[in-house]
């Protein structure tokens, strides 16, 4: 029987790894560059820890892991006899995989308070698992890239993960729309039309504009009981369109009477202002429509979508107040973004934007006339390691057919031959691969033209 791996999981080849290295690197890159430090968490958690953080759904797709030796121990009869599983569960799996980067990231601050400098700057890249059915685009093992700073309410830092998500899309090359709203308009809006306590029914609704269109919103409004007149009132806020000061402007009369959402208005303005300040590459759009994980957020928040390739968000994130308090830290504000590397992984794939080197493994490969040949290959492929060249040797004196046959299905661009007229004077053949153009060279001048 052949081999198989569990649904939702994923093999990657070379040439897959090496474009996920270039997303990883260069994402890493750009947190370094702005002051982010790395840290990791164990890929499991005890189930205290992750349990009752993700909501009812959420709880049900986090991958539970047995104990280990007899976990039957301590169960009876009755409980096994009532098959109830999730009862048993909670019996004999104490860890389960970790959801997300961010219940992690939580414990992690309340466990190591004490040695952390505040405001705390941190990035993460690693795998998350979730027991959601697989589909196209959803996996059961994906990474997560995320990067947080907590211990601080200023707005700065809003403006500095604008920044690093130009950073990083300019580096890929993609061009995009940085999307933005704020959680206090959203509640302002709610108040406005006398319905505060529908808001997350509204927002779900509002966001679902681009995929269901402002009829569907509509009817989704009123299905969920909102009266007629509520709905009415948010048709200009649904519809809104203009500059983002026009928006303001507009956004500020409708809710002149909710003092949440005026302060909302007044964190967008800042944080537009001091954009102005910057040079993006991109564009910084005020999308009132824009929800996101709504439980979670409590002030700006972010949606990144790509601009030449059909596909959903790209990145995304906000400001949230109390991260820590469910692990009875109350009071640590902060704000984080997240890159989704799987989606990126298929834009920079439709956009063939990935550079020629970060796919190419070994950058010249040495054919193996014989022994005498081989012995000197080996001491010029020590130079060229030691200058941070890539090159193999060919294991046995095979046919030279067989040889480049290897070389072109590796995609090797440069081939050095040693035969006896190249060792009698200590020199070495370069053959490009591409133009057919070849050279007599000394391992100095090898070197330089690989460089």
């Amino acid at each position: 029987m052949k081999p198989s791996i569990p649904k939702g999981t994923r093999d990657f080849s070379p040439v897959e790894m090496a474009r996920r290295n270039y997303i990883f690197d260069t994402i890493r890159d750009v947190f370094r560059l702005y002051g982010y430090r790395q840290i990791e968490t164990p890929s499991m958690e005890n189930l205290s820890t992750l349990m009752g953080k993700y909501g009812e759904e959420g709880d049900k797709l986090l991958f539970k892991i047995q104990n280990s030796g007899d976990y039957f121990q301590g169960i009876t009869d009755e409980e096994l006899l009532s098959r109830n599983s999730l009862k048993l569960a909670s019996k004999f799996c104490e860890k389960g995989l970790r959801y997300d980067l961010t219940v992690p990231f939580a414990r992690f601050v309340v466990m190591h308070r004490e040695e952390l400098q505040f405001p705390f700057k941190r990035f993460q890249i690693q795998p998350v698992w979730r027991a959601d059915r697989p589909q196209k685009g959803r996996y059961r093992e994906f990474y997560q890239c995320d990067a947080d700073v907590v211990g601080s309410d200023s707005l700065f830092y809003e403006l500095e993960l604008i920044q690093m998500i130009d950073t990083v899309f300019s580096r890929f090359g993609v061009r995009v729309a940085i999307k933005m709203n704020n959680r206090k308009i959203l509640a302002g809006l709610a108040e406005s039309v006398d319905q505060a306590d529908r808001m997350t029914d509204i927002t779900v609704a509002i966001d679902k504009l681009d995929k269901i269109g402002l009829d569907g919103v509509n009817a989704e409004l009123l299905e969920k009981g909102l009266p007629q007149e509520a709905v009415d009132k948010l048709q200009p806020i649904i519809k809104l369109q203009g500059t983002n000061e026009e928006k303001l402007k507009v956004i500020e009369t409708v809710l002149s009477g909710s003092e949440t959402g005026l302060r909302g208005i007044e964190e967008c303005r800042y944080i537009l202002h001091k954009v102005s300040k910057t040079r993006l590459n991109n564009t910084l759009e005020l999308d009132l429509t824009l929800a996101r994980g709504l439980n979670y957020y409590t002030g700006a928040i972010f949606e990144v979508k790509a601009l030449d390739v059909e596909i959903g968000s790209i990145s995304g994130g906000g400001r949230y107040d109390n991260l820590t308090g469910i692990f009875g830290m109350p009071g640590v504000s902060g704000v984080g973004i997240s890159f989704g590397a799987d989606r990126i992984y298929d834009v920079l794939n439709q956009l063939n934007l990935y550079p020629e080197a970060t796919v190419s493994g070994t950058k010249v490969l040495f054919l193996n006339m014989g022994e005498a040949e081989a012995d000197f290959c080996m001491q010029v492929l020590s130079d060229l390691r030691n200058a941070g060249i890539s090159a193999e040797l060919y294991p046995d004196a095979a046919k030279m057919k067989k040889q480049m046959s290897y070389a072109n299905a590796l995609g090797v661009r440069y081939v050095a031959i040693v035969g006896g007229d190249e060792l009698a004077t200590g020199k070495v053949t370069l053959k490009d691969m591409e133009s057919g153009e070849q050279q007599l060279l000394t391992s100095e001048e090898l070197i330089s033209a690989l460089r």
